[in-house]
């Protein structure tokens, strides 16, 4: 194995416990019944808004090296 398959492991794994971490979005179903919530008004705050912004760092490493992964192997 590569260095970057470790990588790209630790990746995955900091990835699915941060997805687990994450409060679940339930009125996000109410959308598509027509239902407003008030979670659409309000903004992310505080661990919220660190975890968001945590999984969206960890997707987007875990595509590049997903990529890299790909070049190197050819």
């Amino acid at each position: 194995m590569y260095f970057l398959d470790y990588i790209l492991l630790a990746i995955a794994i900091l990835l699915i416990l941060i997805i687990v971490l994450q409060n679940p979005k339930s009125e996000a179903m109410n959308t598509f019944s027509g239902e407003k919530g008030d979670r659409a008004k309000m903004k992310q705050r505080g661990f919220e808004k660190t975890i968001n912004n945590a999984t969206t760092v960890l997707s987007a490493l875990f595509f590049v090296v997903s990529l890299l992964l790909l070049i190197f192997d050819r």
